[in-house]
């Protein structure tokens, strides 16, 4: 996802390469930590945390002692964690001082752990990750990056039966891609389940008032 990311935002083939090796390395210091700490379900205490947040300085460390050097992916690996805001570690840069390709992988990182938790924590629907990660997309991310990774991820693809705010139920017959969240609707049922004489049709990206809840196939509501 990080190369797809990359590419819409004009990445040439060279600036891929070296975002590619950065993805798949940017979190191997964490194999040096205590499985105790990446096993952990519970919340990590303070100096547990303290451990963790160490991992990126411990990536870069490893990808440094590469022959010939990597100068640019080490730099990589170490600011993934940074943030726009400069609530970030471990150095609480802000926007302008973190690299690019950090900012891509860390994006791509975030929506990763929101649908594929790695501990017990509750997975979230792609919808629900895109909806958090918006919400915060001044304090964390850019905007640019969040309209590449919106292009390239089906979060309701067509045919998708859905709920609306309303508990009308409808099937999706076309993405915005413009607005991901906010395709084009096929309404089969209305507020109380009784289902229309006719579908009404409904463009999400032009009725402000109204939006999907969830899948009915998820359980969304």
């Amino acid at each position: 996802m990080a190369l797809r990311i990359g590419g819409g935002v004009g990445y040439d083939r060279a600036r891929l390469h070296a975002l590619g090796m950065a993805a798949a390395l940017f979190d191997v210091g964490l194999w040096q930590l205590p499985d105790t700490i990446l096993r952990k379900l519970d919340a990590l205490s303070g100096d547990e945390l303290a451990l963790w947040r160490s991992h990126p300085k411990l990536s870069a460390d490893i990808v440094s002692r590469w022959s010939p050097p990597v100068e640019h992916i080490v730099q990589t690996i170490l600011q993934h964690h940074e943030r726009e805001q400069g609530q970030g570690f471990p150095q609480g840069l802000h926007g302008p001082a973190i690299d690019a390709d950090a900012k891509i992988i860390a994006l791509v990182d975030t929506y990763s752990a929101l649908t594929l938790p790695p501990t017990s924590r509750p997975r979230l629907r792609p919808h629900e990750a895109i909806r958090d990660i918006v919400k915060t997309r001044n304090d964390q991310f850019p905007s640019a990056l969040i309209k590449a990774l919106l292009s390239e991820i089906s979060v309701f693809p067509p045919g998708t039966v859905v709920r609306l705010n309303t508990e009308e139920v409808g099937r999706v017959i076309a993405v915005n891609r413009n607005h991901p969240l906010r395709p084009k609707v096929e309404v089969l049922a209305d507020g109380k389940g009784q289902r229309l004489p006719a579908p009404k049709l409904i463009d999400l990206s032009e009725a402000p008032f109204l939006y999907i809840t969830g899948s009915v196939g998820e359980g969304g509501r």
